[in-house]
């Protein structure tokens, strides 16, 4: 019952302040709803104009009612309550008129309807629907109750108008810290967010706030409170006077959210700095060091403290000095960015190779380089594998064997000169892939076994033919695979291929006789297969032919013999059935022919475009955004990955929204989604009715990290074209016609020959 007071309590105050009727409305309703007997509450106020009562306030509404709208009146209605305040839903339910209808349509029989007048010369109607074993005798005394507060009000004394005026949320709590009075503010955001009490709202030591406020006499401020998931910080002033706390809240989810992430991101940023085994160092525009990560006495031997002040020019080698310092200084000043690859002193004297990527701050207004920032590495181990790979190359320059390395991708990485000359490659060439060179056969027995075995045992071996590009015959080689690793851990393979051409002559007789046999064996098979199908169909055809000859017989035999309709029927039964096993064996050879053959599906960019749809429906309903779309069925597949596409149209829709909500803030608003072929190509279109794009940005807007969006990072479009332009489409930006930008995506589309290549090649892999 404390609950419903205070919500009496605050209603009353705000229509002695004369708030908004539909503010007025909502509190009363919301106090009378917390009544336990109370299943659901209506205020309506009566229009003269009209003759009908319509609704105040957010609370829920009747359902409309029947006939037509333009013939409605409440006029029975008026003139009943004038005469008699308060009528039962059941009385109502009978008499002619709109509201009656709107009544039976939500169900309500249990309950009364009172006349109740929140405004001098208004009529206001207040709808109590009652849960079903409650009792209503007590609604005669609230009648009673409310009509008496009305009358009382300009009796009393004015409420706090402070609390009245307050756009913040707020509340008048006593010494303990029970709700006395809540603002309108803190009203609508009960109602906003679904809170049944104030409580819920407030710290959980309220009562010790509100104690300590007033025995001290002083405001307490910053005290937070999570609800709901938002996060409220609550101001608390005592009025020593009236021995009353005044508690006033803000909403401070995104505040507090962006303090913690920027905390925990200085935090994460402090621990990579410190722990990376990168060295990451400040510099002046002439090369000093300001600063230093830890790392530094890692890879140099030199603590952060003793390089500050040293020009890190004094570390280059002399030979790399002056081309460092020129290059460095031109790339910053011009670019803002450089990386270079050098040799840098050790404390210890040896040089170690460096490879640093320096970035230039620049002081805002005049452009000029007043700091340098650098991530600096060591590859020393990587350019020394690299040179041994280089060494390794040359010793095998000679080799009249062919040598192929490659890396443990199965990507080539160098031929010797034997090699590219019996494979047909020249020097300025660049290296096909392995399964350029390699049999289909040959290729799958390296995969299976060849690389494990090589890993596991350090050498492969096998029998195979390499195929040189251009129009040279199959090279018979004898293959042995190496695998090695170096000290630093890198993996590679070594390919050793020794010509067998003169075996290959000597065993060219030999493997002629061999297919002759294999010919005639398959000469012998074909035979086999002819004789089965031929006796497979043989059979049901000369059972057809029988039941033929028996069903002539019979329909000679019509007027005499009365069981010959019959006997025909049941020929032409077995005929049938004869057939189709014929048919059938038919259709096994076909499927027998047509083996091995797989058929891939391709992609329904409708069925793509309404699962884009669908994920973004709810947020563009939030914005009044109305997604119209005009896409048809019978559209050409294409062959594209159904995950990525619907990402583009996904991001597409959504910028369409947002450049809606920014044109139509608040009012309704729509988007166009089309679909059509056009020219050989599936063109898909999202039409907005945004602000638009001036001529001369149209392309900018594609570029990467260019966004107009204060939150954006400007990479929804750059990565939308380049998946697009993946599947060999295009993606493109257009003004509107009447406003607005339109987004147009286009794909290829694969027919016929295209689709059916494209198909064999799925099978395959």
């Amino acid at each position: 019952m404390n609950e419903i007071s205070v919500q009496l309590h605050s209603w009353l105050c705000m229509q002695r302040e004369s708030l908004p009727l539909a503010m007025r409305a909502d509190a009363l309703l919301r106090a009378l709803q917390a009544c336990p007997e109370v299943r659901q509450a209506y205020f309506l106020r009566w229009q003269a104009g009209t003759a009908i009562y319509s609704h105040e306030g957010r609370a829920p509404h009747l359902p409309p009612g029947f006939g037509d709208p333009l013939q409605t009146s409440d006029q029975a209605l008026w003139a009943r309550l004038h005469a008699q305040p308060r009528l039962s839903l059941s009385e109502l339910r009978q008499l002619p008129c709109w509201l009656a209808g709107r009544v039976r349509r939500a169900g309500l029989s249990h309950g009364q309807a009172l006349a109740l007048s929140l405004d001098d010369g208004h009529h206001d109607l207040l709808l109590l629907e009652l849960h079903e074993h409650a009792g209503s005798d007590w609604l005669d005394l609230l009648h009673a109750m409310l009509q008496a507060l009305l009358a009382s009000l300009p009796q009393q004394a004015r409420g706090s108008l402070l609390l009245g005026s307050d756009p913040q949320p707020s509340l008048l709590l006593d010494i303990d810290a029970q709700p006395l009075q809540l603002n309108a503010a803190m009203h609508e955001w009960l109602s906003a967010h679904n809170l049944p009490a104030v409580a819920d709202l407030l710290p959980v030591n309220t009562a010790q706030l509100v104690r300590a406020c007033l025995q001290q006499g002083r405001a307490i401020d910053g005290v937070e409170a999570q609800v709901a998931g938002h996060v409220l910080i609550w101001l608390f002033m005592p009025d020593p006077a009236e021995q009353q706390v005044l508690a006033r809240c803000r909403v401070a989810t995104a505040q507090v959210q962006t303090e913690r992430e920027a905390l925990k991101a200085s935090r994460l940023y402090r621990l990579i700095t410190e722990n990376t085994t990168d060295l990451i160092s400040r510099h002046t525009p002439d090369g000093h060091f300001l600063d230093a990560s830890p790392a530094s006495w890692t890879l140099l031997g030199f603590w952060p403290e003793t390089l500050r002040g040293t020009p890190v020019q004094a570390l280059f080698h002399e030979h790399d000095r002056q081309h460092l310092i020129d290059s460095t200084r031109e790339a910053l000043e011009q670019d803002g960015y450089h990386t270079m690859t050098y040799r840098i002193r050790h404390r210890d004297g040896h040089y170690l190779w460096f490879e640093t990527a320096s970035r230039a701050i620049r002081e805002t207004y005049t452009g000029a380089v007043v700091e340098v920032v650098s991530v600096s590495r060591d590859i020393t181990a990587r350019v020394l594998a690299e040179e041994n790979k280089r060494r390794l190359a040359e010793v095998v320059e000679a080799n009249t064997d062919l040598v192929l390395f490659i890396d443990p991708d199965g990507q080539l990485t160098h031929l010797n000169p034997s090699a590219r000359h019996a494979l047909n490659i020249d020097e300025q060439q660049a290296l096909p892939a392995l399964d350029q060179l390699l049999a289909q056969d040959d290729l799958q027995r390296l995969r299976n076994g060849g690389w494990h075995t090589a890993d596991s045992q350090g050498v492969w071996s096998a029998e195979a033919r390499l195929l040189p590009l251009g129009l040279r015959a199959p090279l018979p080689v004898s293959l042995v695979l190496l695998a090695h690793r170096g000290r630093d851990g890198e993996h590679y393979y070594s390919l050793v291929a020794r010509d067998m051409t003169e075996r290959e002559l000597r065993e060219a007789q030999q493997r002629r006789h061999q297919d002759e046999l294999a010919h005639t064996a398959r000469l012998v098979t074909l035979g086999e297969l002819a004789s089965g199908i031929a006796h497979e169909i043989n059979q049901p055809l000369a059972a057809v032919v029988n039941y033929a000859s028996a069903s002539q017989r019979y329909l000679k035999a019509l007027g005499s013999n009365p069981d010959a309709p019959s006997k025909v029927a049941q020929g032409l039964e077995r005929i049938t059935e004869h057939a189709n096993h014929a048919s059938e064996v038919i259709k096994r050879l076909r499927a027998f022919l047509r083996k091995g053959q797989r058929r891939t599906q391709a992609l329904d960019i409708a069925s793509v475009a309404r699962e884009a749809v669908r994920l973004c429906q709810w947020e563009a309903s939030n914005w009044q955004v109305s997604i119209v779309e005009q896409v048809s069925e019978q559209l050409p597949p294409v062959y594209a990955d159904r995950i990525l596409i619907e990402q583009v149209l996904l991001n597409l829709l959504r910028n369409a929204i947002d450049a809606n909500r920014e044109a139509h803030p608040g009012q309704p608003s729509r988007i166009e989604l089309r679909a059509s072929e056009q020219a050989g190509q599936l063109c898909v279109q999202v039409w907005d009715q945004g602000p638009g794009v001036a001529q001369g940005e149209l392309e900018h807007i594609f570029t990467p990290f260019y966004t107009s969006k204060a939150e954006g990072l400007g990479l929804g479009l750059s990565m939308s074209r380049s998946i697009i332009e993946g599947f060999g489409g295009a993606l493109e930006a257009l003004p509107g016609a009447a406003g607005g930008l339109c987004l147009e995506c286009r794909l290829p589309l694969l027919r016929g020959e295209d689709a059916e290549r494209n198909e064999r090649g799925e099978a395959k892999a």
